[in-house]
């Protein structure tokens, strides 16, 4: 798919351009052609000149999926300036730190979402909000922010609201969206997106406008053309749901189904069936919640083709197994500081790579993995860290050159801080981030082998293991277990599965039972919040029986 030299505001006008009358989104009964789609965001784009924004400017947007969040995404980037997404289920500490952090001007939110309470967290941020003026805030503590854009019923004191900035935006010449739009080089920052908070405070990753190649390079693989309907279930702040859904489908001419982003499988079967969607993408978390929605028979789901799946980890394998049943998915490998994805499989990839492999480097992109601690590239087979280099690595971490000089090296290689291998031909295999791997007594454990093995027992829904300290042993695992309903299951049964299966070191040493599992809003694992409640919870542990 062809993007070199595109911009993400160009993109949008191309789009236009091309596929004008055919339908380019459709939320909650809406619906928008690409000509219109074009139209409304060359509405936002002039009223966030009316506001005062300039090029270069940082716009902090904190929305739940909804077509204004695409309007301002692509808005923002039409005018020079350059998105920072904040996480939607942060709070004021988290969303604090990252107005700050990104010397934002601006702030994009809604007053409310459901029962949370926007608003109150961004009057916690602005002490005095309401006798500040709205067009040039002053606050001590966050000196870089100059105005509050709020999508609420009523104007709130101290705030722009977003109705009449739009209306305000009527004053400006439509050539001067033009104009600023032309003036954007692929090369310029297009967004900082914080990385998702596995590992505790993020850190602002700046991305070019061209890794709109790479976005090319995916819906080559999975083949996507002006037929395909993309069903838009995740987050919009988060780097896939950027990838596969908001840049591909103007990229592409396909349509997406915007939806807000929760955990609802029931509305994205009947959606799939409404609105005959053909493209659906996830972790192995959103493909079970599918698989085991009790609606799912009932719907007809034969328009599904294919998707992409952030799988090939051990623990999500047998879940991508049974995926198969709704449609041959297409397995990678990517991250926020290499632009999305750096590896995938192909459309005619047999079904151990769609299960257990992360596919082939992506054109322009090259992938090694190295022993961490010589340094030293690894033959195909050893397990070492996976190093990426090519056009899609970040420009670095915003204000952070110690960080960003650790993890992409003099070369342009990006230490990526996964474990894999590499097949002989190339197939990359992730196996998990370095820092969940534990050390028992000096053995190395993949907790991703033992959840993976776990996942097999019909009593198990789901289960994450980690390390927790130990006097003699360094750590040991454990396990963190949520059972199928009605299922019943104890620790020594748990415990009980693994003995004479693996090795009594890789046997998890305590078993605690848990509703649910901490993950960020993308499907992944918070591992750091279950290590500290381990460390909690968490009394001197016997050693397991001898298998």
């Amino acid at each position: 798919m062809e993007s070199e030299g595109l911009t993400f505001g160009r993109l949008v006008d191309q789009a236009a351009e091309r596929w004008g009358d055919s339908e380019a989104l459709c939320f909650e009964g809406r619906r928008w052609t690409f000509a219109q789609f074009r139209d409304e965001t060359d509405r936002v784009a002039r009223g966030l000149i009316a506001a005062g924004i300039a090029p270069g400017e940082h716009v902090c947007l904190w929305l739940n999926n909804c077509p204004e969040y695409l309007f301002t995404l692509f808005a923002v980037a039409k005018i020079g300036a350059v998105l920072v997404p904040i996480n939607t289920r942060f709070r004021t500490r988290d969303m604090a730190y990252i107005v700050r952090q990104s010397d934002a001007t601006t702030l994009i939110a809604a007053a409310r979402s459901g029962p949370i309470d926007y608003l109150a967290m961004i009057q916690e941020l602005v002490p005095g909000l309401g006798e500040q003026v709205p067009e040039a805030l002053s606050i001590e503590s966050t000196p870089a922010l100059k105005r509050v854009i709020l999508l609420s019923d009523d104007p709130v004191p101290g705030t722009l609201h977003w109705d009449a900035v739009l209306v305000a935006g009527q004053s400006v010449p439509a050539d001067e969206v033009g104009r600023r739009c032309a003036a954007v080089d692929p090369d310029d920052t297009a967004y900082i997106m914080y990385t998702s908070g596995t590992t505790g405070f993020p850190k602002g990753v700046m991305q070019r406008h061209r890794v709109l190649r790479g976005v090319g390079s995916v819906a080559d693989r999975l083949g996507v053309t002006p037929h395909d309907v993309t069903l838009t279930y995740l987050p919009l702040f988060h780097i896939f749901g950027v990838v596969v859904s908001a840049l591909l489908s103007p990229l592409t001419g396909s349509r997406q189904v915007l939806m807000t982003a929760s955990l609802d499988p029931a509305e994205w079967l009947r959606l799939i069936e409404a609105e005959r969607v053909t493209l659906i993408h996830g972790f192995d978390t959103h493909f079970k919640a599918l698989l085991e929605d009790p609606t799912r028979a009932a719907r007809d789901l034969s328009s599904l083709r294919t998707g992409a799946a952030g799988a090939g980890m051990q623990s999500s394998e047998p879940v991508m197994r049974r995926a198969q049943a709704l449609m041959p998915t297409l397995t990678g490998w990517g991250m926020t500081e290499v632009g999305g994805f750096g590896a995938m499989s192909y459309q005619d990839s047999d079904t151990e790579v769609r299960t257990t492999m992360n596919g082939w480097p992506l054109p322009g992109f090259e992938i090694k993995i190295i022993d961490p601690v010589s340094g030293r590239s690894q033959p195909p087979g050893e397990l070492g860290e996976i190093c990426f280099r090519g056009y899609g690595v970040m420009q670095g971490y915003y204000r952070k050159p110690e960080e960003t000089a650790r993890t992409v090296d003099a070369d342009g290689w990006l230490h990526s801080g996964d474990v894999g291998y590499l097949r002989a031909d190339g197939c990359l295999r992730f196996l998990g981030r370095y820092k969940d791997m534990l050390k028992v007594g000096g053995e190395n454990v993949d907790p991703m082998e033992v959840e993976g093995f776990l996942l097999d027992d019909p009593r198990i829904n789901n289960v994450a293991v980690v390390g927790t300290p130990d006097p003699r042993l360094s750590e040991v695992p454990i396990a963190f277990v949520i059972r199928e309903q009605g299922a019943v299951l104890i620790e020594e049964d748990v415990i009980g599965l693994c003995r004479g299966q693996m090795a009594s070191f890789k046997i998890p040493r305590r078993v605690y039972f848990v509703d649910e599992l901490p993950m960020t809003a993308s499907g992944k694992f918070q591992k750091f919040l279950l290590r500290d409640e381990a460390r909690r919870l968490s009394a001197p542990v016997p050693e397991p029986a001898p298998a």
